[in-house]
């Protein structure tokens, strides 16, 4: 809507506004009288959003890139497999590991019962104790290869679970850094995700107000006309040394909705208090790039008035400039609009 347009909408509204002569809010509207309020004084800053489970999955082992189940923006459970590596030499060496775990267990059979024998026989004075020893030191022998014959199968198998590359927790896939067909050794960067369920914002403080951001210990962050308050605050304890500004991470709730890592926000750091007009968010009327509140004058007069916002305050919203304290607002726009357009009582 042109400036024209609007100020012209906002003449014809204000000329249609009718006298009342009791001198009183007309009947049937409810008022509020706005008064100055002790409210807190924040700081606006730039800060980032960002994800508090963020990582990178890097390859375990050598391997061709197989197969790619995910793509980027893709929603993933924690335990997806989202990639595949080719797994020939692995599995070889899986099935080699059980056989030797097959082979160490007879082996250990076979010794444990050879020592049971020949220790009966020592008892009895048959044979010598030189014989009993061999015989023990073959039995230890064998349980020690079938103890390291099950660390090599357990080995073997998390060398399979190494080529399927599966989601650290639940998030959203951000950025794919293989393609299928290529070659991947261990420490390789596979594939980038990030948590949306848990977020925070990354803030640079200026150094002339931080000690009164310490204090505070309080902020809100702004985005799409929400106020969100922070859950806790986090002070870096020193400056950044290319800007000389003190850094802090904004914690948020869990579950947050319309928010996504990378995005700019404005951060409100409470730095002290002060007095400010108040109005409900309910009683503002809102047209293209207007913001007004219907002013309901001593002698019950209905008007439309343009106002500036400032911050909101929970179900309230600050006014900057329009109305003066002491005022009567209506509380239901659209009831104080039918009774703005009602012609004016006649009298005798």
């Amino acid at each position: 809507m042109r400036w024209t347009d609007l100020a012209a909408a906002m003449a014809a509204l204000l000329l249609v506004a009718a006298p009342h002569a009791d001198g009183a809010a007309p009947a049937g509207l409810a008022t509020v009288r706005v008064g100055e309020e002790a409210t807190t004084v924040e700081r606006m800053l730039d800060g980032t959003v960002e994800a508090v489970n963020q990582a990178t999955v890097s390859a375990q082992t050598a391997g061709r890139v197989t197969e790619i189940n995910v793509d980027v923006n893709d929603y993933v459970p924690a335990g997806t497999v989202v990639m595949r590596l080719r797994s020939t030499e692995q599995v070889a060496g899986l099935g080699q590991a059980q056989a030797a775990l097959k082979e160490a267990t007879a082996r250990e059979s076979e010794a444990q019962t050879r020592f049971e024998r020949i220790q009966d026989m020592y008892a009895r004075k048959v044979v010598a104790k030189a014989t009993l020893d061999e015989a023990t030191a073959a039995r230890d022998a064998a349980v020690a290869r079938l103890v390291a014959a099950r660390a090599g199968l357990e080995a073997a198998r998390e060398g399979v679970s190494y080529t399927e590359i599966r989601a650290p927790y639940a998030g959203v896939v951000t950025q794919k850094l293989v393609q299928v067909g290529e070659t991947v050794a261990p420490g390789t960067p596979l594939i980038s995700g990030a948590s949306l369920d848990a977020l925070r914002v990354i803030v640079e403080i200026p150094q002339s107000i931080v000690e009164q951001v310490r204090a505070q210990k309080k902020a809100a962050v702004y985005v799409d006309g929400r106020r969100i308050e922070s859950t806790a605050i986090t002070f870096y304890p020193s400056a950044q040394p290319q800007t000389n500004t003190f850094r802090a991470r904004i914690e948020l709730p869990q579950d947050l909705q319309g928010l996504a890592p990378g995005m700019f926000v404005k951060v409100g750091f409470v730095t002290g208090e002060a007095q400010r007009l108040l109005v409900a968010r309910s009683a503002v009327v809102e047209r293209s790039e207007m913001r007004a509140v219907y002013v309901v004058g001593p002698e019950g007069r209905v008007s439309l008035r343009q106002v500036r916002l400032g911050h909101v305050q929970g179900d309230r919203i600050e006014i900057l400039a329009g109305i003066a304290a002491g005022e009567s607002v209506a509380l239901d726009p659209t009831a104080a609009g039918i009774k703005a357009r009602q012609p004016a009582p006649k009298h005798e």
